[in-house]
């Protein structure tokens, strides 16, 4: 009996929570760095997520098309992680740097009016309607790998929640050197902290708020090209749904805490799959149309009870 509880809880939820929780802890990243640098929260990060997965789609689609290529969605991000850095530096420079002095309440209007602009570019070049990621099945020898452990479950884990969670995992080192070890990580911890002592200390602000929009859009390319992969599809409105889960692992985390956001994505992640669970045997705890739900519970419980997050993050 533990055998087969086991397999379908591990199988169908578990890893399926893990793998939706490394899509909100890279989209969370970028969240809670802008609104601990910037002072702002940015609604157009989701619609970053979406088109740097059709700029992946269509790296991919041109490379089948002009060369016979078929490239992993991996490598196909690369080009497009630049198209969305570039796109963010852009937006930063011309729509958002204008309301640096203003009231925050302008810049928030101005990142919810990008959104909508993104999504309609979006709309005009690629089409409102839904698009297959991946064209055809993978090859049955590499649609799932298996694992066994010491308590006889067999783990089944398709190769893309495989490629989902372990990059997820190489970004989140990468990330832990950026931020501990280096120049510009250190300055972005110090901005964070305090804008005007870190301009006092000789640090150029503007530079640390460009790597800020550099980090927060390689993370959500990432979580958008991960997202993707898991759907295996695309559509204008993906960036749009993630937002508010995203939100919700910032908030847990703490602002500010980058490692925290991540902590925050995996329960966020975990507690929305294990909520469909038939924890008492008579079909699921929850509706799978209200999982959302399930992440705005925990946002405004972790609001009222401890507003600065598990991590203790910083308070506007």
């Amino acid at each position: 009996m533990w055998q087969t509880f086991g397999f379908e809880f591990v199988n169908f939820y578990f890893i399926p929570g893990l793998v939706v929780g490394c899509i909100y802890a890279l989209g969370a990243i970028g969240i809670t760095l802008t609104f601990s640098i910037l002072r702002f929260a940015n609604f157009a990060h989701g619609e970053v997520m979406m088109i740097g997965a059709y700029f992946t789609w269509t790296a991919m689609t041109l490379a089948k098309n002009s060369f016979g290529l078929s490239i992993h969605p991996l490598f196909a991000a690369i080009p497009a992680i630049a198209l969305a850095i570039g796109l963010f530096i852009f937006v930063d420079r011309y729509f958002y740097k204008p309301f640096r002095s203003a009231p925050t309440i302008r810049v928030v209007m101005a990142s919810f009016g990008m959104m909508l602009v993104i999504r309609s570019f979006v709309q005009s070049v690629w089409g409102p309607n839904q698009l297959t990621f991946v064209p055809g099945i993978a090859r049955p020898n590499e649609t799932v790998k298996s694992f066994t452990n010491s308590f006889d479950i067999m783990i089944l884990m398709p190769n893309k929640h495989f490629w989902i969670i372990a990059g997820t995992i190489m970004i989140m080192m990468a990330l832990s050197w950026l931020l501990t070890k280096t120049k510009i990580g250190k300055g972005m911890r110090a901005v964070s902290d305090s804008p005007e002592l870190a301009k006092v200390s000789g640090i150029d602000v503007e530079v640390i708020i460009q790597a800020t929009w550099m980090v927060g859009g390689f993370c959500a390319v990432a979580a958008g090209v991960f997202l993707a992969m898991d759907l295996q599809m695309l559509e204008t409105t993906m960036g749009f749904r993630m937002l508010l889960p995203m939100f919700a692992a910032a908030i847990l985390g703490g602002i500010g805490r980058p490692f925290g956001a991540v902590i925050g994505g995996l329960v966020i992640g975990l507690a929305e799959e294990l909520s469909v669970y038939p924890w008492f045997g008579n079909g699921p705890l929850l509706s799978p149309g209200y999982k959302t739900g399930v992440a705005f519970a925990i946002m405004i419980v972790m609001l009222v009870l401890r507003p600065s997050g598990l991590f203790k993050g910083r308070l506007f």
